[in-house]
């Protein structure tokens, strides 16, 4: 089958798994072609079955804003024709989806039916899409999308709740390829560069927004090192990063938190945590708390969105309400207190990380695209 998948190329969840499902769909002999802006950060390699299409967006004075979706449609029309696409997957509803509907009319004219696929990720309906300005859109582009999937229970009924849809939703998780993460070559003295033995290491992971709670994660590791020596590692950038600085200033603790930036080495950084912290706000699934999971790390999160489906309360780590700083560090103390424990929690983490291997995830996806492609014959 040749499919264009079509993504934000960014270290974000929704890019991350629009790459690796193309990836693994190429392992299984179908011809991938990326569309997007710029290269998808975990597309590291292209080949004769995955390829790449960089969508150009001419600068014109009479613009204030380019118009990326003309592009985008434009784009996807010359690479349907020319490749001979059979299918397109338009993950996040704006601007792709919309795009996309786009696309398929302009080919329908030429007589090219194109199924499309609209996965939903998060932000582009609890944020995003619900704006006043984008309701409109978003509702259009998923009620002609020709299959609609989100990735948890809770995304799927945010939906329902906030868009007047017509077309059934359907739920495939997001997923992870557990056999990447099996014979790690890391050593110890690899760990020893980030903390001491006798010290703990919590991690976070995040794009450092509002809605992470960053003065949370920040506030629970405070708890923790008052009780126990540990080591907090902050990965990634974003708007919240120099508000937790200055906290980790006045609360006095700098020589006990890292910030490592934007890292390609997550697996490594994964490899040698402990816990995993997650206060979010609002969760559609928490794919950095699987990809914590599958390397054993256990999970303290909050209860919100689809955070539950994933990380399973007293098994895996903890759930709390948002903003409960107190419960995440007492759960956190539980599990980090006696090596016995935090010895079971990370091995359950990473069975409960196994449910959602991408060999159990990627059939649902291919049953999806044949019926999208007999709905259209």
């Amino acid at each position: 089958m040749k499919i264009a998948i079509v993504c934000y190329p960014t270290f974000g969840g929704s890019g991350v798994v629009a790459t690796e499902l193309g990836l693994a769909l190429a392992k299984r002999g179908h011809e991938i072609h990326f569309v997007t802006y710029s290269q998808p950060v975990r597309l590291d390699q292209l080949s004769s079955n995955v390829r790449f299409h960089e969508v150009h967006v001419p600068e014109y004075p009479l613009f204030h804003y380019q118009p990326y979706e003309l592009a985008l449609s434009s784009k996807l029309v010359n690479v349907v024709k020319q490749f001979d696409i059979e299918l397109l997957h338009v993950h996040y509803a704006i601007p792709h989806a919309y795009a996309g509907y786009m696309a398929k009319k302009m080919l329908a004219e030429e007589g090219i039916n194109l199924p499309m696929v609209t996965t939903l990720h998060g932000t582009d309906i609890t944020l995003v899409g619900n704006h006043p300005f984008y309701k409109p859109a978003v509702t259009f582009s998923i009620n002609n999308s020709d299959i609609v999937t989100s990735v948890s229970k809770s995304l799927k009924e945010d939906t329902l709740k906030f868009f007047k849809i017509r077309n059934e939703i359907e739920v495939i998780p997001n997923f992870i390829d557990c056999s990447k993460y099996d014979n790690k070559a890391f050593t110890d003295c690899q760990r020893e560069m980030m903390a001491d033995n006798k010290e703990k290491i919590i991690t976070h992971i995040s794009n450092f927004r509002k809605v992470k709670r960053i003065d949370d994660v920040i506030k629970i590791f405070y708890e923790i090192q008052k009780e126990i020596d540990a080591k907090l590692m902050m990965v990634g950038e974003g708007p919240e990063k120099e508000m937790a600085e200055d906290l980790v200033d006045e609360l006095n603790i700098a020589d006990k938190v890292m910030f490592l930036g934007q890292s390609h080495e997550i697996d490594k950084i994964l490899c040698f945590s402990d816990l995993f912290l997650l206060p979010s706000e609002k969760e559609s699934f928490g794919l950095s708390a699987l990809e914590a999971m599958v390397n054993g790390v256990a999970i303290i999160s909050t209860n919100t969105g689809g955070l539950p489906e994933v990380n399973q309360n007293g098994i895996s780590g903890y759930l709390s309400d948002v903003g409960d700083v107190q419960a995440m560090a007492a759960n956190a103390l539980k599990i980090l207190e006696n090596d016995e424990t935090l010895e079971k929690f990370k091995n359950n983490a990473r069975s409960v990380a196994e449910k959602f291997d991408i060999k159990n995830v990627m059939p649902l996806y291919e049953d999806i695209y044949q019926r999208a492609l007999h709905t259209t014959l």
